[in-house]
């Protein structure tokens, strides 16, 4: 019966992701001036019952469900959400759902396409550090995603700029100037998430397995990703890139994390992947 209520409550978060997307998408295009926050609330809605397939995931097996590709990319668009309501409401950057809830859609997508079995945690991973590990690389991966949406957003804005269409879709994005802080606001944050989640890592493999490096492909990816957002912010602070050249750098870092994601994971092999 849990199981079946699980897969309940993960269809319906699946299909009303997928009619937020539309409804964000919809609102770009949309002729009037006022904006619509209908994809908000299906969105609000969506989340509700994704946090309750999680929650029944965790019940089930013990532990933080990302321990299978399915867990692990459900999780990942989940603290997408997690950080994009955060940012709504706190700075009400107009059609942000529009350009996010595609990123949230996909990888929810992209989950029910695997297998969808508990399973329970392997000896490797029964250490309070997972959890830690986890949370801290999710919401570091999310903080990221959650840039190049926005380095998507400050893209389309200034081209109406440059162009000097003032109207439509322009008055309902926020300023170059609000999404470029915002932008670097989120890499701020995600840095020390995923620095703090590659400490936690090595700590717990050599609790595990009794070496703190050992070159896996998802180490050396995680390594490569880290290193791709501090050269991201140390040319913003001292060689002075913003705007354009900031919001190129994290929608080209945020393709990295994917192809981290799912395609270390899915072509390369190594101890660090979700089976």
């Amino acid at each position: 019966m849990q199981i079946e209520t699980n897969v309940l409550l993960f269809e319906l978060a699946l299909t009303f992701y997928f009619i937020a997307t539309v409804s964000g998408l919809i609102e770009i295009f949309r002729g009037k001036k006022g904006e619509s926050k209908v994809a908000l609330y299906l969105a609000i809605t969506g989340f509700v019952f994704h946090t309750a397939n999680i929650a029944v995931r965790y019940i089930e097996s013990g532990h933080i469900p990302v321990t299978t590709m399915h867990e692990a990319a459900s999780f990942f668009s989940w603290s997408v959400l997690v950080l994009f309501f955060f940012h709504e409401f706190r700075y009400k950057l107009g059609l942000l759902s529009s350009f996010i809830m595609p990123i949230v859609f996909l990888l929810m997508f992209s989950s029910a396409i695997f297998p969808r079995e508990v399973k329970a945690l392997g000896p490797a991973l029964r250490s309070y550090w997972f959890g830690i590990h986890v949370v801290l690389a999710f919401l570091g991966d999310a903080a990221f995603a959650m840039a190049g949406g926005i380095g998507v957003m400050y893209l389309l804005q200034e081209r109406n700029v440059k162009s000097k269409h003032l109207g439509g879709l322009f008055r309902k994005l926020p300023s170059l100037q609000t999404l470029d802080e915002i932008n670097y606001h989120l890499i701020t944050l995600g840095f020390p998430l995923l620095t703090l989640a590659m400490i936690t890592g090595v700590i717990w493999a050599n609790a595990a397995w009794g070496t703190y490096w050992r070159w896996d492909p998802k180490e050396v990816w995680s390594l490569i990703t880290w290193l791709i957002y501090a050269l991201v912010l140390h040319l913003r602070l001292s060689a002075g890139w913003r705007g354009r050249k900031a919001a190129i750098l994290s929608i080209a870092g945020f393709a990295v994390i994917i192809f981290a994601f799912f395609g270390v994971t899915l072509i390369l092999k190594g101890r660090h992947v979700f089976m």
